[in-house]
């Protein structure tokens, strides 16, 4: 048994639910779907109240299965509009298993600025937040952790979040107290912001009751054991998620000057600079650590702790997105630059992806040149003091746009794309096109697939077949740099969750689950007024060649929903 919190914020009351059965085997992402339908939150105001804010973990929470303790945050976006889940590694979903909670729920807003404290004894108090105010995430970390002390996991609203910033993330706490594994897409910093919680302190504790202790242990050691045996999880392991940028730039999908090109340098003559191998080799020469988990248990270990030339930290981590979308993608190639500026988004608790994306935007359009990293420190500067241009920035890239009539602007649904120019990795593309999430790469990432001379069908199907392991993943806590294991293992997903829960699934109920969430995903879009138009690209997708391929998005959004739509068995209107 598990238990879920429904926390009335403006009343300071808890109501607790006890979770049983089949409830227990997928949390997370599946959680926040049928929740939001259910609850008729298509149709609220994502900027009021009436937005509940859900935090939900997956089934392994709080054990050492590797990579098993990710954390899903949920809402309405006000970003977007549509459905959102924003995920985090670190410690919070790992404390929240060793409390035995399945997840939490803020409803209402508060009256006064509180931080939310959760006890392993079972106490839920509301705390003043006035010590906290107007700082960033890491001096409001460590002024928790010396009030709190070290046994506990936080998370937080940054100052971009304190004023309803779009582009906020909630700020998670890492093994080491960092306060920089970022629940970042969507806005949900924003709806933090709105309900007036500036932090949520979590006691770590111990491992829960587990009632088969013993075949969580075997589980654990063989899916860490089938891990181990992965080209792609070595590969994470030993250059970090900056490994895929060597990749992108090689296949010409690397954004680069507001996605205007493909390939930032040719490897042949120069250095990839943002690229996982150059990185790490400069990493293991200065003293840092190229080989960092999140989270506890985990043996991937794709996190970094990024230093300069001197061996002092600069940030951890210094990830894939963030290199593309404010590096490459602003005509930044210095990877100290990057991690310093990535530094002051940590602190700020902002999404990279939604900020590069919108400098990005900036610089094409002639506000300034593409390399001029004071240009985005002044912004981040901004952003921090809540200026009249900072609160426009803090809009996103879609807002900022239209406010200065820019009309080359790299969105879906009104949120930035990821790193990946959907001309080239098509079937990324297509998910960021056809997801209910936004332009959002972790609802189904493929993209090292080959998409040449392949058919809408045949892309369609390849982006729905990640979308539902994706989902899978996102309801079980589990990071998707696993999947070469865990999407072809789901027996081992069904005996764990059987040892950790006593509860028998079939190993093909996790993907009937997982079609049935990407269906009350869109269903909630649908409710929410989102058409086929809200998936379109960008024209200059369509009608400009991408260097070196020269190649063009294909497929209207329509014949994509409507291939998508029937390929996850959604019903045919009458």
């Amino acid at each position: 048994m598990r238990k879920h919190l429904t926390i009335d914020l403006a009343k300071r009351s808890v109501v607790t639910a006890e979770l049983n059965g089949d409830a227990l085997a997928m949390g997370g992402r599946y959680f926040i779907a049928k929740t939001l339908l259910e609850g008729g939150v298509a149709t609220v105001d994502p900027l009021s109240p009436a937005n509940p804010l859900i935090f939900t973990a997956g089934p392994f929470a709080g054990t050492n299965f590797s990579n098993g303790n990710r954390l899903s945050i949920g809402c309405k976006s006000p970003l977007t509009g549509g459905i959102k889940e924003s995920n985090a590694g670190g410690t919070f979903a790992f404390a929240m298993g060793h409390l035995s909670l399945a997840g939490f729920t803020l409803t209402g807003a508060s009256a006064d600025w509180v931080v939310v404290r959760i006890t392993k004894d079972g106490a839920l108090t509301f705390e003043t937040a006035e010590p906290y105010m107007g700082k960033g995430t890491f001096e409001t970390a460590a002024m928790l952790l010396d009030t709190y002390g070290k046994r506990v996991s936080l998370a937080i609203c940054g100052p971009v979040g304190e004023y309803g910033g779009l582009l906020a993330g909630i700020a998670v706490t890492d093994r080491e107290g960092r306060p920089s594994r970022m629940a970042g897409r969507g806005g949900v910093g924003a709806v933090m912001g709105l309900k007036k919680v500036k932090a949520i302190v979590i006691d770590l504790d111990k491992m829960p009751a587990i009632p088969d202790r013993n075949g969580l242990t075997k589980a654990t050691r063989e899916y860490a054991s089938k891990l181990g045996e992965q080209v792609a999880v070595k590969n994470y392991h030993d250059y970090g998620t900056a490994f895929v940028a060597d990749v992108t730039n090689y296949m010409g999908g690397l954004p680069v000057r507001n996605f205007s090109a493909g390939r930032l340098v040719d490897r042949t003559v120069e250095p990839l600079t943002v690229g996982g191998e150059y990185i790490r080799e400069q990493q293991l020469a200065r003293g840092g650590n190229p080989s960092h988990p999140c989270m506890p248990g985990c043996v991937i270990q794709c996190s970094n702790v990024y230093v300069d030339a001197d061996g002092k930290e600069l940030v951890s981590p210094l990830e894939y997105e963030t290199l593309g979308l404010m590096g490459s993608n602003c005509g930044i190639a210095d990877p100290d630059v990057i991690a310093a500026l990535n530094a002051t988004a940590n602190d700020l608790g902002i999404d990279s992806i939604e900020f590069g994306a919108t400098m990005g935007v900036l610089m094409d359009a002639g506000h300034a040149p593409f390399g001029d990293a004071p240009f985005i420190a002044t912004a981040l500067d901004d952003l921090r003091h809540g200026t009249e241009r900072g609160r426009l920035l803090s809009e996103g890239c879609a807002r900022v746009g239209a406010h200065y009539g820019i009309r080359r602007l790299p969105v879906i649904k009104k949120q930035a794309l990821s790193a990946y120019d959907p001309r080239v990795l098509e079937v990324t593309g297509i998910t960021m096109r056809t997801t209910a999430q936004g332009a959002d790469h972790t609802a189904g990432n493929l993209p090292f697939a080959e998409c040449d001379g392949k058919s809408l069908e045949e892309l369609a199907s390849a982006s729905v077949t990640v979308q539902v392991n994706a989902m899978v993943a996102d309801s079980m806590g589990l990071c998707i740099l696993g999947r070469t294991v865990h999407d072809v293992n789901r027996q081992l997903l069904a005996d764990t969750v059987e040892a950790c829960h006593g509860v028998r699934v079939e190993p093909s109920w996790f993907e009937e689950r997982a079609r049935e969430a990407l269906r009350m995903e869109r269903q909630f879009n649908k409710a929410a007024g989102f058409t086929v138009e809200n998936d379109d690209l960008p024209m200059f997708f369509n009608e400009e060649p991408l260097p070196p391929t020269n190649k063009v998005a294909r497929f209207s959004s329509a014949d994509l929903n409507a291939c998508v739509g029937g390929l996850l068995g959604e019903r045919l209107a009458s």
